[in-house]
């Protein structure tokens, strides 16, 4: 196998959350190894940034302003794939609050984007594979609070923790189709998402992160994108039902 098993060209490649982070790191990507890339995210604004980035790096891009709670608009985004080779499951919201403190709603609405979310995704992905025949690859997004835990968690990590269930469960159901499905479960990433208001509280923050990890430094949207395009390419034909973990080596399990 050489390098070409990273190529993408003449696939068709779907990416939630995509404007901005991880979700557009990956999409400008997959875009530069060739793919059509379609581009979904409810910030309409983020969306034409992003694809704006992809066509100037010479790259095809399709934009789907929708929220991924939205079931039927998720649906019928994907449905305009005239074929779909890999879907990208990334868009997601953080949340922190103590165990005793935490609402229904704050639960509720964590579960609706970080679970059910990446579940519509897939599960639209997996028909429209199977119905054209398409061996193809589906990548969710977990995190490292899967492995690691922490005060503040529930919500976010027991969302996290269910996408690593379905991603596991799905693995075992398509696979036989020739459908790999895999998670990546990254560590602490500098994004629009983890950034916080108070700048010296995220410097004091991202410098803890950086001691914790054996690389020493936190990770980048790239860092991420690369995980990514490894597992949306033939590069991982023989991976499925996996999780990678980018996290500079914070969470080392077995």
């Amino acid at each position: 196998m050489s390098l070409t098993a990273y190529d993408l060209t003449g696939r068709t490649a779907f990416v939630t959350g995509a404007a901005g982070g991880i979700g557009r790191a990956s999409a400008v990507l997959l875009a530069e190894a060739g793919a059509t890339v379609h581009c979904a995210d409810r910030d309409a604004d983020g969306l034409r940034g992003t694809a704006e980035l992809i066509e100037k790096r010479g790259g095809t891009a399709r934009t789907h302003a929708l929220d991924v709670t939205d079931r039927a608009a998720l649906a019928g985004a994907v449905r305009t794939c005239e074929r779909l080779d890999v879907m990208a499951a990334i868009a997601g919201i953080m949340h922190s609050s103590p165990v005793l403190e935490t609402r229904d709603e704050d639960l509720d609405r964590v579960l609706d984007v970080n679970f059910k979310g990446v579940l519509y995704a897939c599960q639209e992905a997996a028909r429209q594979m199977l119905a054209r025949e398409v061996r193809g690859s589906i990548v969710t997004m977990a995190s490292g609070a899967v492995d690691t835990g922490g005060p503040g968690l529930l919500c976010y990590g027991a969302a996290k923790a269910a996408v690593v269930q379905l991603t596991k469960t799905l693995a075992a159901e398509v696979g036989r189709h020739g459908i790999r499905v895999n998670a990546i479960a990254p560590g602490w990433i500098r994004t629009p998402m983890t950034e916080r208001h108070d700048q010296r509280a995220q410097a004091h923050t991202e410098g803890m992160m950086a001691r914790m990890a054996p690389l020493g430094r936190v990770g980048e949207p790239d860092d991420v994108a690369h995980a990514v395009l490894y597992l949306a390419s033939d590069a991982s034909a023989f991976t499925t039902g996996q999780i990678l973990r980018p996290n500079g080596g914070v969470a080392m399990p077995w």
